[in-house]
């Protein structure tokens, strides 16, 4: 039997059990990414192994273009003045629906697919978020979903939007503020976890700036007096933040990394840089406690006789969840289901687990099952820049078990996950529940009318976009 016979014949066996649970098109849906998911899943692997951070993310990039351009879209690269940000579309008129995709890796994380700690030596990052699949998957999705338009005649414009630098780099930001989403009706996400769920659930709001402090170097047991420390400007301003978190809200978080301190103790430091992440639930109070930081930065520079500037580097809104959108998400996700693990992936699970410190209280039957909707409207866990998104377009996202249950992001444990099978079944999830969901909006437009009047009730009438990051070029240079 040739080739083409075994395919088709593949195809036919996945529609006929499909049949039940899906309509026609659902199910020849599904069994297309079905079929496909060994390649994309290659894809996924090969930007898992190039590791690329936030704005450096030129494989990635080429890799997921190169795929959707074969595929029939039409392709935009370098957008809102970004190397690595892109747009592939296909069809036209409205609707008009994108589907978000991330591509960038974790600095200062590396692991390979051993489920014990194991640092790969090749590169200096790695996918802790699992942003290889978002992207990949999103796009397996993308592709679907222009299939089926093609196939049945569907009327509307599909949109990939290829958005680097998620990491603290805020890449969505600068495609929302030129106004490159303005004409979506809706936009739809997903991302890595450990279980699998489609909430309509805030986020953090978040800004950041790396502060710089200059002062003059001198020996410091010779004459320590002709000498300024920067690094005694950063430590002082750190020790008032940390001090003013007890007069911010419970809410509020605020954490940094000293990324220079000085090279050798016995010479007085002239430069320190420390980087400051200011989050909250609420993004104008974010903006605000952020102000307060700044004040402690001028006040340790005044202390210790030091020169200080900053730059910003990224802001970010909270997630406006649209509950209209993902009622919707969640419904099609429980018809996809979640993921079942085999013999061999159950063993990596297990060794998994007892890695963590609470192995204890994991069970693995979390990532098979779907969470039951909730709706969250205070943010109480990271932040993403699909927040400013979901302030200018209706936006839902999904949320599934490409990681071992009880694994936190940016763990070693979900970069292993991540570039294994559990990795692309969870990928899999995502990509058939983003492509029902879709179908489902082209479909039914007053369902799309409804949860753009749910964004204008919630947003109110006098909103009007302005970024927390200002005016500033896309930050190509934050990872180096």
């Amino acid at each position: 039997m040739n080739k083409s016979l075994l395919t088709l014949l593949f195809l036919v066996l996945i529609v006929i059990d499909l049949s039940a649970q899906f309509s026609e098109q659902e199910s020849k849906v599904v069994s297309e990414l079905d079929f496909k998911s060994e390649h994309y899943f290659k894809i996924a692997k090969d930007i898992w192994t190039y590791a690329e951070v936030g704005y450096q993310e030129e494989k990635s990039t080429a890799a997921l273009q190169n795929l959707l351009k074969k595929e029939g879209f039409t392709i935009e690269a370098g957008v809102a003045e970004i190397p690595t940000a892109f747009i592939a579309s296909y069809g036209e008129g409205s609707p008009v629906i994108g589907i978000l995709g991330e591509y960038d890796a974790l600095p200062g994380i590396t692991q390979t697919t051993s489920p014990e700690r194991e640092k790969r030596t090749d590169v200096g990052a790695g996918h802790a978020c699992g942003h290889h699949l978002f992207g990949t998957g999103s796009a397996a999705a993308s592709i679907a979903i222009k299939n089926w338009m093609q196939e049945n005649k569907v009327k509307g414009t599909l949109r990939f939007y290829g958005t680097p630098a998620e990491e603290g780099g805020a890449g969505k930001v600068y495609l929302v503020r030129a106004g490159l989403m303005d004409d979506a009706d809706a936009i739809l996400h997903w991302h890595p976890s450990n279980a699998n769920s489609a909430d309509a659930a805030s986020s953090l709001a978040n800004k950041s700036a790396k502060f710089r402090f200059y002062g003059l170097s001198a020996h410091a047991a010779a004459s320590p007096w002709n000498g300024r420390s920067a690094l005694d400007g950063v430590e002082a301003m750190n020790m008032m933040v940390n001090m003013l978190r007890e007069h911010m809200t419970m809410e509020s978080r605020t954490h940094y990394v000293i990324t220079e301190g000085g090279a050798a103790p016995n010479v007085i430091p002239d430069f320190a840089e420390v980087f400051y992440y200011v989050r909250h639930p609420d993004m104008q109070i974010a903006a605000d406690n952020f102000e307060r930081v700044v004040k402690c930065a001028e006040g340790a520079a005044l202390g210790t006789n030091t020169k200080m500037e900053y730059e910003i580097i990224h802001g970010i809104y909270n997630v406006l969840p649209n509950v209209t959108l993902s009622e919707v998400m969640h419904d099609n996700l429980l018809k996809v289901g979640g993921v079942t693990y085999d013999a061999e992936e159950e063993a990596f699970a297990e060794k998994i687990v007892s890695s963590f410190e609470y192995a204890d209280n994991v069970s693995l039957d979390i990532a098979k099952n779907v969470r039951p909707f909730q709706v969250i409207r205070k943010g109480n866990r990271g932040s993403t820049d699909v927040g400013d998104v979901s302030w200018a377009v209706p936006t839902a996202g999904v949320r599934t078990a490409t990681w071992v249950p009880g694994t936190s992001a940016h763990s070693w444990q979900a970069i292993a996950a991540g570039g294994t099978t559990i990795g692309q079944k969870g990928m899999m999830v995502a990509a058939k529940t983003l492509s029902l969901t879709a179908m489902q909006l082209y479909n039914d437009t007053a369902l799309l009318k409804k949860a753009k009047e749910e964004l204008v009730q919630q947003r109110g009438k006098d909103f009007i976009y302005k970024p927390l990051l200002g005016d500033r070029k896309p930050p190509l240079d934050y990872r180096k």
